[in-house]
């Protein structure tokens, strides 16, 4: 059975994502080792929720439960307040736009989490943090931590969840939406 790699996010206005990417240009020179793989910030999202392999007949049953679970969810206002190296597995770390801890973007975490785990889905990840990757680094890195990060300040809207596709390309991840879920104003 054909499985797919997927995750839950919230979609980055390009606005936001031009503002990301002067932080992580500021954060280049930081990277002594050139260990960090840069994202194009036309593929920044907030993750919300990194659901791993699914069949397509998961897929179809996560929208369903998804479009169901937000029908009454409504829009609301993310900060991405810091910038931080966050250890995603043991092997990979992120340095990544942070949320802190916002009440509206965690519920919604959770929720993204009891939707997968409906659909079948084993979720472990017990130390998620919902995050904008900017750059990805192995584990053993050169990274020098700068004394004081940037602080971008920025607030983006959450108005959708999208269940991305994730696949491998010659220059970084290809993402492609699967399905977006409104969430009225």
């Amino acid at each position: 059975m054909k499985k797919i790699r997927t995750f839950f996010a919230l979609p980055i206005p390009e606005r936001i994502a031009r503002r990301l990417s002067d932080c992580a240009d500021t954060l280049c020179g930081y990277d002594r080792g050139l260990d960090a793989q840069w994202v194009d910030s036309s593929n920044y999202h907030l993750t919300l929720c990194f659901l791993g392999n699914v069949t397509l007949e998961q897929v179809t049953e996560l929208e369903q439960l998804t479009r169901e679970a937000l029908a009454k969810q409504s829009s609301f206002t993310v900060p991405l307040n810091h910038l931080g190296y966050y250890k995603v597995n043991p092997k990979l770390g992120v340095l990544a736009a942070l949320t802190g801890d916002h009440e509206a973007l965690n519920i919604l975490h959770d929720c993204m989490v009891n939707i997968a785990k409906k659909a079948g889905i084993r979720y472990d990840e017990r130390d998620f943090k919902p995050h904008v990757t900017l750059a990805r680094l192995p584990a053993s890195n050169c990274f020098e931590v700068p004394e004081s990060w940037p602080e971008p300040g920025l607030t983006t809207l959450a108005d959708s969840v999208v269940l991305f596709q994730s696949r491998s390309g010659k220059h970084g991840s290809i993402y492609t939406p699967l399905f977006e879920v409104h969430l009225p104003a």
